[in-house]
């Protein structure tokens, strides 16, 4: 028998504000049910709302977009990663609807904006750098680009990869350097990888080695 995800109905008298109010930051089903939610152990017990907030006031500043011209399970995965990593916001290029299964709810947990087309995302962004993912002929190494602060990381869909029009758009296209024999790795994961990337630069302040680039397939 496993054991249960999260934590029991609270224990003692439930939380209010100094006036002795009830805490509104605090739900009460949770707290009266017990709270099974994939949430780290500061946010038990706390409405969505409350989480929202207390996110934005520390969201990094990098955005996480995502082509959804078909219906890509590992959209799911990225959006996922972008809540672990706190971005700042989610873009959905293309269709409107996505594959929300892979996010586990995370979704829920962070700003979403959709554009319907790539000319939408780059007049959204009004110079901020799009940064895009994919290991393409030309590209250049993740692991010597010095990312910038603010920019937005994005991934096209898993085999297909980015589109023609979103290279274009793209400041920079980057790969994750490979060392065995398959071609690509998988979306979810090269999301995983690009976003620590920044978090290294730009929350732990690790600096990169820009020396010699290497393209792709090199």
């Amino acid at each position: 028998m496993t054991d249960e995800v999260g934590v029991g109905p609270w224990q003692g008298a439930w939380p209010t504000l100094p006036d002795g109010t009830p805490d509104p930051a605090y739900d009460e089903e949770l707290l009266r049910e017990g709270d099974r939610r994939n949430v780290v152990d500061r946010y038990r017990y706390r409405t969505l709302e409350s989480i929202v907030a207390d996110l934005d006031t520390t969201r990094h500043e990098f955005h996480v977009a995502v082509e959804n011209w078909g219906h890509d399970f590992n959209i799911g995965s990225v959006i996922r990663t972008a809540n672990a990593f706190n971005a700042k916001a989610f873009h959905i290029v293309g269709k409107r609807r996505w594959n929300r299964r892979g996010a586990m709810v995370t979704d829920r947990y962070q700003h979403e904006h959709h554009h319907a087309s790539v000319d939408d995302l780059v007049t959204w962004a009004a110079g901020v750098p799009l940064i895009g993912i994919d290991n393409l002929p030309g590209s250049r190494p993740l692991e010597t680009y010095d990312l910038p602060r603010e920019c937005v990381l994005v991934f096209g869909q898993e085999g297909p990869g980015l589109t023609r029009e979103m290279q274009d758009a793209c400041d920079a296209v980057l790969h994750i350097e490979q060392f065995g024999s398959t071609r690509s790795i998988n979306a979810g994961a090269a999301a995983a990888i690009a976003m620590h990337a920044w978090v290294r630069r730009h929350v732990f302040g690790q600096a990169v080695d820009t020396g010699r680039a290497r393209s792709s397939g090199e």
